[in-house]
């Protein structure tokens, strides 16, 4: 029997320049073949191999195919290989290497020498089918290539029927053994056969070959990729490899996330070398299902020194910030991009503007890091600049918002349109830029313009974002075009599902309640109502805060609402159904204090109603409606708590200058305290914002 060409072999032909065959003590130089081969005389070379070496014919044909594989001569190792009968191969070696080697003493050797024979012998005619699989594969006979490959794999499994055993394997039989699991579903794929490269993938992963960590973490890897981005979707596991117990995923997505992770896992714990892509295709398959804090925790357990640290906290940030957790994820932001680390990191610069623009009270800082990402879009980051003049206007309207003064207010209002302006310039094709500065007029009551990029959004858009539909009507109601807004949304309900009418029902609603027209709007409540009920049931409990879409109605606002409006109503009985309901889903909600304290009010009850809103304000200090009331009621209930009750009210229009309300009720108690002139001066704002005051707050939709 065959031992393939050893160290030894290749040594000595290092040595001395001249290529030789050595088997089962024997040597003969390959010249002598080669010239044989060269004439065309397959058969004599063959003899030759078999009488100077002692081989069998499979095993000397599977050495002058290697011979004209590794010569080039491709079609020539094909025709070699084709005379090697694998299935008389196979029954000769699989007898000899199903058997045990012995115990008992004295037998051992023996027994191992003829075991160790063997594998020498079944990796030569193995490794021969291998490289027909390698060359039917450079030739473009991809389904043959696989085909024979596929044999060796078979081949092995009739040979070790019980797997191939951890210790004492020939390094040559398990290195074909790898490869050639490796290379099937590379064939399939190549070849087109999406179904079969599959079940090799997972042929290659559930059966016993012994494969090395390294091999085994490069199919799952494969696997996992080409099950992310084929667009073929897989049938599940058969039955017959599931594991009683075991988890099996439902989808393509489930299983490439799975043996991602697997791959990550085997990395952290060194079993394998760090491959930076697995994390890549990792981060896109839990992104691509929104499961970004199942990414963050994976990005923590790799061990320190992997990656950056600082490429550590901007991943983070990312994933903290897609899971609405802001707070997480700007302080990971701040430690990039301190002085010593990365300051002037671009997209870390931009990210935390964007979140800081979501809260008044870190826009200032947000606008600072706006203002270093622009000076730092230069070259080949030039096309952000856009992104960082829009995060710098979105954080100067907001800071807007807490200004002290009316000075300063008026002045960041001016410098947010500027930069938003700037931005649209650069970024013209950039829809939700047309839909932020149509916010921003419609904020500062410049509604013509306002209804202007309204218009262009949803051109831009093609009326499919639900939002634009919602800025169009508001701004149409601002302008008391109460008809042509409820036109609007009853255009923006037919173009939209019925699982999405919330906000339109909603705003609807309270069109009809602005037209005077209060049993419509009782309809339209208890139809939403139903709607909200019916989806709850349908898709279950509602989710964590952190995943709640901005873009619904919940059950509480619909109760709510109802009850303010009945309330309006002086339904009494109802406005008590309502708020019970509405408490029920929301135990502690300043909303339900302040109509709770509006029935109390409305039935004469005014010390309930003192402290219902003062349990409002202290639990949302910063709610304009409840300061409202509250400043209403104190100055309706004494004189002595005239001072007070100014103080809540200027309080409340410095959060919202624009609420017509709160000037009114100003001037009420400027008039009350005699202050004349300046009650006057409250009358007339208050009369200029009725005149473009929406059905409901423009923040309703930023």
């Amino acid at each position: 029997m065959l031992g393939s060409q050893s160290a030894t072999s290749s040594d000595h032909e290092e040595e001395t320049g001249v290529r030789e065959f050595r088997a089962n003590g024997n040597c003969m130089k390959t010249a002598e073949v080669e010239a044989k081969l060269d004439e065309g005389n397959i058969q004599e070379a063959e003899s030759s191999l078999r009488e100077g070496l002692s081989l069998n014919s499979e095993e000397a044909r599977a050495l002058l195919g290697r011979l004209e594989y590794q010569r080039g001569n491709l079609e020539g190792a094909l025709r070699v290989f084709d005379g090697i009968d694998l299935q008389a191969a196979i029954q000769r070696l699989q007898p000899s290497l199903a058997e045990k080697p012995s115990a008992k003493k004295g037998r051992t050797s023996s027994t191992d020498s003829v075991h160790s024979v063997s594998q020498h012998a079944a990796a030569l005619v193995l490794g021969a089918i291998y490289l027909k699989a390698k060359s039917l594969q450079k030739l473009g006979r991809l389904t043959e290539a696989a085909g024979e490959c596929k044999s060796v794999l078979d081949a092995v499994e009739s040979i070790f029927q019980n797997g191939i055993p951890d210790l004492q394997v020939d390094a040559k039989l398990q290195e074909t053994v790898s490869q050639a699991v490796e290379l099937l579903p590379e064939l399939w794929k190549q070849a087109g056969s999406n179904d079969e490269a599959i079940s090799a993938y997972r042929r290659a992963l559930l059966s016993q070959w012994n494969l090395d960590n390294d091999s085994c973490a490069r199919i799952q890897k494969k696997l996992a990729v080409f099950l992310l981005y084929s667009g073929v979707e897989a049938a599940p596991p058969s039955l017959s490899v599931q594991i009683e117990g075991s988890y099996i995923p439902k989808n393509n997505l489930e299983e490439a996330i799975l043996l991602l992770m697997i791959v990550l896992k085997k990395c952290c714990l060194g079993k394998t070398k760090w491959d930076p892509s697995v994390l890549e295709h990792l981060t896109f398959a839990l992104s691509v299902c929104s499961q970004t804090s199942v990414l963050a925790k994976q990005l923590e357990e790799v061990m320190p020194g992997t990656i950056s640290r600082v490429d550590r906290w901007n991943t983070l940030a990312l994933c903290c910030s897609a899971a609405r957790e802001d707070k997480d994820a700007l302080n990971l932001l701040r430690k990039s991009l301190n002085k010593h680390e990365r300051p002037d990191d671009l997209m870390p610069l931009l990210l935390a503007a964007k979140i800081c623009s979501k809260d008044p009270f870190l826009a200032a800082e947000g606008a600072g890091y706006a203002e270093r990402a622009i000076m730092n879009a230069q070259g080949m980051d030039e096309h952000l600049k856009g992104v960082g003049l829009r995060v710098m206007g979105l954080c100067l309207g907001n800071q807007a918002k807490i200004s002290s003064s009316d000075f300063e207010r008026s002045h960041l209002q001016s410098e947010a349109l500027k930069s938003l302006e700037a931005a649209i310039v650069l970024e013209c094709d950039n829809p939700d830029l047309l839909f932020e500065l149509g916010a921003q007029y419609a904020e500062q009551r410049n509604l013509n313009a306002a209804l202007r990029y309204a218009k262009q959004f949803i051109d831009a858009t093609g009326g499919a974002v639900l939002k634009g539909w919602r800025l169009f009507a508001l701004i149409l109601s601002a302008q008391q075009r109460f008809s042509e807004a409820q036109v609007v949304i009853d255009a923006a309900l037919d173009e939209t599902v019925k699982w999405e009418q919330r906000p339109l029902l909603r705003l609807k609603a309270k069109l009809k309640i602005s037209q005077s027209l209060p049993m419509d709007a009782i309809e339209t409540y208890k139809y939403l109502l139903a709607l909200v009920q019916a989806q709850r049931k349908s898709c279950g409990p509602p989710r964590s805060n952190n995943q709640v879409d901005d873009n619904k109605v919940n059950e509480f606002e619909v109760w709510h609402g109802l009850a303010t409006l009945y309330s309006s109503l002086s339904h009494w009985k109802d406005v008590e159904i309502c708020l019970e309901k509405a408490q029920a889903l929301k135990q502690y909600s300043a909303e339900a204090l302040q109509t709770e304290g509006m029935m109390y009010e409305g039935r004469g009850l005014l010390k309930e109603a003192l402290g219902a809103y003062i349990n409002a304000v202290l639990l949302e200090p910063d709610s304009v409606p409840c300061k409202i009331l509250l400043g209403a009621l104190l100055s309706k209930m004494s004189s002595k708590a005239l001072p007070v009750a100014r103080s809540l009210l200027s309080d409340a229009l410095r959060i919202e200058p624009t609420n017509r309300k709160a000037w009114y009720c100003l001037g009420m108690i400027h008039r009350d305290d005699g202050r004349i002139a300046d009650a006057t001066e409250c009358f007339q704002a208050a009369a200029m914002l009725e005149e473009s005051d929406p059905i409901e707050s423009f923040s309703s939709i930023i």
